[in-house]
Order: structure tokens, then C-alpha cells, then sequence
């Protein structure tokens, strides 16, 4: 992760950098985490009311799994969570994030098409968000055939009771004014996302980084851990972000730093996460 960097003069980068961007930094990654709550309980609607400030302790908790735990387990603890506390069938929470995750690879296609119209992105990036278009679709195509077709799913698999009550809250969530708003939601989501990442830039000075630029490293980093890998994506996250600062002219050491204090967002939100949480407590 600290490859190439001059580990002599960290202590003077830290110093230098602007630390009232680094808060706006933490901010607006909690903000992110929010936002991804809030789009959360407008799919559930349908199937329950869950209270924002219970899904975000949820997300929280996954956040810290994922830190410890490879191939993002704490996607499932989050589910688990959601479903324990809300008196949910897990099948239905597991079911929400599969949605979830088919809104975010439309919102992140279409991203990636208005993205290419300013930024000259690397023909790996473009085909990964052929392949990602192409993976989608698939999967959409089977969750609007299982939504619209419940009589139907119901009748061909007669034997499968828990099946039928994820078929029947499906069609719950798939039919419902709800799920057009979760789906609209997805996008200022996604959007935020990309607003750490200026932030961060700014911190360090990274004068080459406007919000152009960090739109683009947000779609690199968000194609880029499509599939899941090590605790906390180590390696693979700060390796796609010296990429995408490499197509800006970032020098070497000021990718290094970057790269690795973009990687550690989610230990910044996390914090965040544990004082709301103890502060509701107190």
C-alpha cells in the first residue's frame, strides 16, 4: 500500500495537510453510509418499517465485518442483523441486497457512460463496465421474472414454504411505489460517493483532482471491487486508486499517500458509527 512512498517525510505530510478537509473528508463519507440506510428502508417499506437510525447501526456493523472478514461477509451480518431486529425473515433481507446491488449496477453504467463523455478512461475500465452491463441485466431479468410471475414461481415450486414467503415479499417490494423511489434513491448514493474522494485529494493538496477527476476514480474503485476479495478490499482498493491517479499525473508519492488514506475511509465512518451508537446508548 505505501509502495513508492517516502515513509521519512510522512510525519511532515501529515503535518501539511488541510485538516479541515479531512473532516468534510469523514463527513461526507458518513453521509454515504446515511444515505445508503435511508435507500434501504424505502425498499423494506412494503415488507416492514424499519427505523433509519436501525439500519445504519446494522450497515455499521457489516463495515466493521467487512474490515476483518474477506469476500464481504459483513454484507450478510448486516442482513442477519436487520432480520433479527426487525422481526424479518432473512430470505427477505438477503433479497433487499440483491436488489440493491442490481440498482447500483445500473446507476453505475449509466455513471460510467456520462463519465467517458469527459474523462478518457482506460479500455479495461470501459469493458469492465461492458461486462458489469451485461451481468445486470441477467440478473434483473430473472428478479422482474420472479417479481411479475408469483403465481407462477408459487406453482412451481409447491414444496418450498420459505421459498414462498421470499417469492410473496418480493412481489411485495417489486410492486410497490417503494421500489421506484429505493431505485431513485440509489443514485445520489452513489453520487456522494464520489465526494470523500475530492475530499481526501484536497487534503493532500492533490491540485490535479477536481470533481471530474474523482468521479472517474470512483468509478474505477467501484468496478474494480465488483467482486469480492480481501478484508477491507487491502491491495486491490489502493491499487485502483494509484490507477486512477496515474491518469491524472499524480506523481508517485502523492498516489501512495492518497491511496492510502482513500482505502481507510471506512475505518473514519466507522468511527463516526461508534460514537452515534454510544451516544444513543448514554
Amino acid at each position: 500500500m505505501l509502495r513508492g512512498a517516502e515513509l521519512d517525510q510522512l510525519g511532515g505530510e501529515i503535518r501539511q495537510m488541510s485538516w479541515v478537509w479531512v473532516l468534510a473528508a469523514s463527513v461526507s463519507d458518513i453521509t454515504v453510509y446515511v444515505l445508503q440506510a435511508w435507500r434501504w428502508g424505502i425498499l423494506l417499506t412494503p415488507v416492514a418499517h424499519i427505523p433509519l437510525m436501525r439500519s445504519i447501526r446494522a450497515i455499521y456493523v457489516g463495515l466493521f465485518a467487512n474490515e476483518v472478514l474477506p469476500l464481504r461477509s459483513g454484507e450478510i451480518i448486516r442482513c442477519y442483523l436487520l432480520s433479527r431486529w426487525g422481526s424479518l425473515p432473512l430470505s427477505v433481507t438477503l433479497s433487499s441486497i440483491l436488489i440493491e446491488r442490481v440498482f447500483d449496477g445500473i446507476w453505475l453504467v449509466l455513471y460510467l457512460a456520462a463519465v467517458v463523455q469527459f474523462v478518457d478512461l482506460p479500455k479495461s475500465v470501459q469493458n469492465g463496465g461492458n461486462v458489469l452491463m451485461l451481468v445486470i441485466a441477467l440478473v434483473a431479468a430473472v428478479l422482474g421474472w420472479v417479481i411479475f410471475n408469483k403465481e407462477r414461481v408459487k406453482r412451481l415450486f409447491p414444496q418450498s414454504p420459505r421459498l414462498l414467503v421470499l417469492v410473496e415479499d418480493l412481489y411485495l417490494m417489486g410492486n410497490s411505489r417503494s421500489f421506484y423511489s429505493s431505485w431513485l434513491a440509489s443514485l445520489p448514493h452513489l453520487l456522494s460517493m464520489t465526494l470523500p474522494i475530492y475530499c481526501v485529494a484536497k487534503a493532500y493538496g492533490l491540485e490535479e483532482i477536481g470533481l471530474g477527476e474523482a468521479a472517474a476514480i470512483n468509478v474505477i474503485l467501484r468496478l474494480g471491487t465488483v467482486i469480492p476479495n480481501a478484508p477491507g478490499n487491502l491491495g486491490t482498493y489502493q491499487a485502483l486508486a494509484v490507477l486512477g491517479l496515474t491518469l491524472f499525473g499524480v506523481e508517485p508519492s502523492g498516489q501512495a499517500l492518497f491511496a492510502g488514506a482513500v482505502g481507510h475511509r471506512y475505518a473514519t465512518a466507522a468511527a463516526g458509527g461508534i460514537c452515534r451508537a454510544f451516544g444513543d446508548r448514554l
